[in-house]
């Protein structure tokens, strides 16, 4: 299916400017596409495509049934990009995602030959990556952080642009392996999809017992995902703006000279250097989508929770007490002044 004329670019580099607004056009062009297959959920999308032009990975939070898999294959069909579903099961290996090395007939005899795991495709579904053990998980680590894999001693790269979307049951516990800091940590942002509207999901009831859907367009090629990911980390940000993301983060760590007095009482562990530098990156991306030249603290603000979410660990008083993780960084943001 061919893309429309006027959205996809010529063979002829394009300029900055000519990127900037293939953007914000792209970003509602993308709304209706997936919305041809997604109803609703648009804070999701808008979060995910955030994900994708920063360059970062996803977690995404969300009860059985609400297409978390189906949202994160059709992104991948409008944006073109080459897709594996890897499900994440307690008997999954971590050579059944990186490959393995086989022995293979040739005409000078057999000779081990590496075979390709589904980790290299440009986007990689992990669903619900907390059902496998750590050591499977942490086969992740690598390919998320430095777009490679090793096995055997021979490091191999993986196809660019590289994106890990994961996928988690927040409801059922029972048999499963909560994700340890450092790899939550490698997530750009934690999604959470929520049950839809009542008129919503009449829409997706409709919609899926009677027929064949429209099917999707693309909208851009892998090419061009990583030209715009180059142009995001261009976009000026001041200094206040810079520092206030970083003051954000900082309130967060408990124990600290100057926190709040409610972190130290109900967070066992706050967000890191790579939260302050994705709440930038994430802001960036945010205002070329809105076809803006530069970053404010409003826009800071606007990711905090998506990228905060999955970093601040609040300690059994705030269980005990009904406090949320939710509830910690919504008074971070009223307490941290600009």
């Amino acid at each position: 299916m061919s893309a429309p004329p006027d959205l996809l670019p010529s063979s002829a580099p394009l300029t900055e400017r000519q990127i900037v607004e293939l953007l914000s056009s792209a970003r509602q062009r993308l709304f209706a596409e997936v919305g041809k297959v997604i109803v609703g959920q648009l804070h999701v999308i808008d979060e995910m495509l955030i994900a994708l032009l920063s360059g970062g990975h996803c977690l995404i939070t969300g009860a059985p049934g609400l297409a978390k898999t189906l949202l994160i294959k059709t992104v991948a069909d409008v944006c073109h990009l080459s897709f594996q579903r890897i499900q994440f099961t307690p008997d999954l290996m971590p050579s059944d995602i990186t490959g393995t090395e086989i022995l293979e007939d040739s005409p000078e005899g057999r000779k081990l030959v590496f075979s390709r795991g589904p980790v290299f495709a440009n986007m990689i579904l992990a669903d619900e990556i907390n059902r496998t053990p750590p050591k499977t998980q942490a086969s992740l680590l690598e390919a998320m952080q430095e777009h490679q894999v090793t096995v055997n001693g021979k490091t191999m790269h993986l196809p660019e642009p590289f994106f890990v979307l994961a996928t988690q049951n927040p409801i059922e516990q029972e048999g499963t392996y909560p994700l340890p800091e450092a790899q939550l940590d490698r997530f750009m942002l934690n999604i959470v999809i929520d049950y839809l509207s009542e008129d919503d999901e009449v829409t997706v009831v409709t919609k899926t017992t009677s027929g064949k859907g429209e099917p999707v367009q693309r909208l851009f090629s892998g090419e061009e995902l990583l030209a715009f990911q180059q142009v995001v980390r261009k976009v000026p940000i001041a200094e206040d703006v810079a520092r206030y993301a970083v003051r954000l983060s900082a309130a967060s760590r408990p124990g600290r000279e100057g926190v709040p007095d409610f972190v130290n009482q109900w967070v066992s562990w706050g967000a890191g250097t790579r939260a302050s530098q994705n709440l930038v990156l994430g802001a960036k991306t945010r205002v070329l989508l809105h076809n803006r030249t530069h970053v404010t603290v409003e826009d800071i603000r606007a990711m905090a929770l998506p990228v905060f979410r999955h970093r601040i660990l609040v300690n059994y008083k705030a269980e005990a007490e009904g406090v949320s993780v939710e509830k910690v960084i919504a008074k971070l943001l009223e307490t941290v002044k600009a």
